[in-house]
């Protein structure tokens, strides 16, 4: 079978691997979500991406009391349940993906386009699902499209996205959007272009929180130059780029999780810069600042749980 321009697929116990010229992805069945993208022989994940739910409280959602209404989405978000897998090969679907049954399939099977949808269910009260699809092309970009059921009953969200923990520190990015810092209800003062931001900057409050957010984002490109193979000894810089597909989006790319903000106190408290943290989100909640004692986000601003939220991007 002529392979080019086609992707080969590999059925494993608990995974599935999508190859092509210089990109090998595998997903996981066992941990629920991708587990690895190599791009021209580099690693850009640390740890599966998963939807996320939470950033780290600010002093005005601590004002007004936001965390402990919604406090159950920072649970959520560092656990979830995923409850479902579907595979779709050039459209149709594949049911026999799992051991035994995929005994029946060579390690020479081609395809033009695979599909990979995981569902997952939040452990809120009451639980809600969120699905996730990955549809992988020939020449290795991925689709991915991220979907949150809205559910009656449930409190605001201070966000939602996806989160892509990387397993260096990045260099630096480059983004086309807005200038600045940017919040839904921070805008007025970006000016949209083409920036560079060396490192990965972290605003020095006196309390960690909430930072690093640039909205209306058409596309990122994280540059790094470490890996965590020893014997790669190239000082070369390579970047991965998350571009939007029809709404733009708003991301963070720090050093640190939501969670890792939320737990330090002070500054010192942060743990040594190691990783990367991409943050690519389809609905961000504002973070007021009319006042610091108790007013809360204005009404546009904010995240309803109880509506469907739906939003995509390419990785190239």
């Amino acid at each position: 079978m002529d392979s080019r321009n086609k992707l080969r697929i590999v059925f494993g116990d608990v995974t599935v691997g999508i190859h092509g010229e210089d990109f090998h992805y595998i997903f996981s069945k066992q941990t629920g979500g991708m587990e690895s993208l190599v791009k021209a022989g580099k690693e850009w994940l640390y740890r599966t991406p998963y939807p996320t739910f939470w950033r780290a409280t600010t002093d005005n959602d601590r004002g007004n009391g936001f965390p402990l209404r919604s406090g159950m989405w920072l649970g959520a978000d560092q656990f979830r349940k995923c409850i479902g897998f579907r595979l779709l090969a050039d459209g149709e679907a594949v049911e026999n993906h799992n051991a035994l049954e995929n005994n029946v399939y060579s390690n020479q099977e081609y395809v033009q386009e695979a599909v990979l949808t995981y569902t997952y269910e939040t452990i809120t009260v009451p639980a809600t699902t969120v699905d996730v699809s990955y549809t992988v092309h020939a020449d290795g970009k991925i689709h991915v499209l991220a979907h949150y059921h809205g559910k009656e009953g449930l409190p605001e969200l201070p966000v939602f996205g996806m989160r892509f923990i990387m397993p260096t520190k990045a260099v630096g990015y480059c983004y086309e959007g807005l200038s600045g810092e940017t919040y839904p209800d921070r805008m007025a003062g970006g000016i949209y272009g083409r920036y560079e931001v060396e490192g990965l900057p972290v605003t020095p409050y006196l309390v960690p929180q909430e930072c690093g957010m640039h909205m209306e984002t058409e596309c990122v490109t994280v540059y790094r130059k470490d890996t965590l193979n020893n014997s790669d000894t190239s000082e070369e810089t390579f970047g991965l780029t998350f571009r939007a597909c029809g709404e733009k989006f708003g991301f963070s790319c720090l050093p640190y999780t939501s969670e890792e903000l939320e737990n330090a106190t002070h500054q010192e408290e942060l743990p040594l810069p190691r990783r990367t943290v991409v943050c690519i989100c389809g609905s961000v909640r504002g973070v007021g600042g009319i006042d610091r004692w108790g007013s809360d986000v204005e009404d546009p601003y904010r995240i309803s749980a109880q509506k469907d939220i739906v939003y995509e991007f390419v990785i190239e």
